[in-house]
């Protein structure tokens, strides 16, 4: 759905969820912006039963203008946009309008509209507005005031930039031209001292386990900023290497993820956590999420008769959880792994058009990059025998110039590129996004590397020999390969590419 595609409507009203929050506001005050410049007869409402008195809130409604409306009833407009929340749900009061649009980054709860934007991978709606305005040519940057906004929004909804992991959340955290002063200002007046209490109180409330030595906490409903600050002071104690902090709030259950092994990236186990129920995402350190109850009793249906029951056993549901992940996942390091290959198929990679990238040809050897992928940030010094490769959804993947000439050759054609993100890179000197396709030239395998593998039936985590810092993902489905030519090679492919990719010997 294109914004531009909105303009046939003469009056519209945006509505995020009662009781909105910095990134409800932030996105819904960019729709705002886009139609009132565009001479539309334009309103920014909420419902509910209570008006905005949290005190980050009223500050930023007060210093960035933001000219959002309390309402309890309302004449039906030609087009009602929900933003940062779905049409008809429980935190959404309803008003009537001749046709619904919907903007979110949630799961999706029930029936869309017609007309919907929803984007679940990302980590706040304020995302998805500044990715729907550069599509209509508007950057935000030019508002200082939008910029800002979004830029708060975004930070609020992933508690303080630490459950990012989509790229374009990334570019809005980097990118977003924001007013300092103003944003430190919002943040001074974030914790109210019955915040403190709750922290305080949920605290003392812990259940720890022993063996995988983790700890779940509940805490009271508060801002979900909250959830990260006790799941920071929780891993500070000597016995604890992880840690959930949750709180269930009018819109599902939100949860703070906390890690400090190397060995279980926060990211991954709040998107395990979350999964099918909800959305989750982050840091390795640091990541979070939320639970749709509703999903939540519907998944289990057999284990909770109602979305009460399954709120009263959340605890039990977090234990449960933990203990199937750490039981079902093995962890391998590459330069210690001997391969079964009796267990193993031997496959050839297809003909396949790569991308690829030397990356001294592009940036200046020695200096310290940011590679940004669907797959996350990947931090490196460029050298100059570095090649990057660009794989069919957007992958990277690093080799040394002998590694890449001893198994490619490139072509004499562009790199055409059909992924969903492109890989970009953001240099430490000027802190500039630079794109890697028109860089990119195409490439194939040369006499077809092969490769031995097994599916995987259970999580597997590859450290390997090229970085023993950060492990490759695989789940039930993907595969686990292994170059014939070098048995330490190791690493994963994913199931929905491996058949495009390779073939059998």
């Amino acid at each position: 759905m294109r914004l531009r595609e909105l303009l046939k409507y003469e009056t519209i009203v945006i509505q995020c969820h009662d009781n909105p929050d910095a990134d409800a506001i932030a996105s819904g005050y960019g729709l705002y912006t886009y139609f009132k410049e565009k001479g539309k007869n334009i309103r920014f409402v909420y419902g509910g039963r209570f008006v905005i008195q949290k005190s980050n809130l009223v500050l930023m409604l007060r210093e960035l203008a933001i000219p959002i409306e309390y309402v309890t009833e309302l004449e039906a407009p030609d087009l009602l946009i929900t933003v940062d929340c779905q049409y008809d749900e429980g935190n959404v009061t309803h008003f009537d309008a001749k046709e619904v649009a919907v903007i979110d980054h949630h799961q999706v709860s029930g029936p869309l509209p017609r007309l919907n934007d929803v984007r679940s991978s990302l980590g706040a709606c304020s995302t998805l507005v500044r990715e729907l305005l550069e599509r209509e040519k508007i950057n935000i940057n030019e508002n200082k005031q939008l910029a800002t906004a979004l830029y708060y929004g975004l930070m609020m909804d992933t508690n303080q930039f630490t459950e990012i992991f989509h790229p374009l959340d990334k570019d809005l955290r980097d990118d977003a031209a924001y007013d300092r002063s103003k944003i430190a200002m919002f943040r001074n007046a974030n914790i109210s001292l019955a915040e403190l209490e709750i922290a305080g109180e949920a605290l003392c409330g812990y259940e720890y386990e022993e063996q995988h030595r983790y700890a779940v906490i509940k805490a009271r409903p508060c801002d979900p900023n909250i959830l990260g600050i006790i799941g920071d002071m929780m891993l500070e104690v000597d016995a604890v290497d992880f840690c959930v902090v949750y709180s269930i709030l009018s819109v599902g259950v939100k949860l703070s993820v906390r890690s400090c092994r190397k060995e279980t990236r926060a990211s991954e186990l709040a998107d395990y956590l979350t999964d099918k129920i909800g959305s989750g995402g982050g840091h390795v350190e640091k990541a979070g999420g939320l639970i749709q109850l509703e999903l939540l009793q519907r998944e289990y249906a057999e284990e909770y008769e109602s979305v009460y029951d399954a709120a009263t056993q959340l605890g039990e549901f977090f234990k449960k959880r933990l203990k199937a992940y750490f039981e079902e996942s093995e962890v391998i390091y590459a330069k210690d792994y001997a391969a079964d290959l009796s267990q193993m198929q031997a496959y050839r990679r297809k003909d396949l058009r790569l991308g690829c990238v030397k990356a001294s040809g592009v940036f200046k050897t020695g200096t310290k990059v940011t590679i940004r992928t669907l797959e996350g940030d990947l931090d490196m010094p460029v050298t100059d025998d570095m090649y990057i490769m660009i794989g069919m959804s957007g992958e990277v993947r690093l080799v040394s110039e002998e590694n890449f000439k001893k198994s490619h050759k490139i072509l004499d054609e562009p790199y055409l590129f059909e992924g969903e993100y492109k890989p970009t890179v953001k240099t430490s000197l000027d802190g500039k996004n630079v794109s890697l396709i028109p860089y990119a030239k195409a490439c194939i395998a040369t006499d077809g590397i092969e490769i031995y593998i097994k599916p995987l039936t259970h999580r597997v985590k590859v450290f390997t020999e090229w970085d023993e810092e950060n492990y490759m993902l695989g789940r039930k489905g993907d595969y686990l390969a292994v170059r014939k030519d070098d048995l330490h090679n190791v690493y994963v492919i994913a199931g929905d590419t491996f058949e495009q990719m390779y073939e059998l010997v």
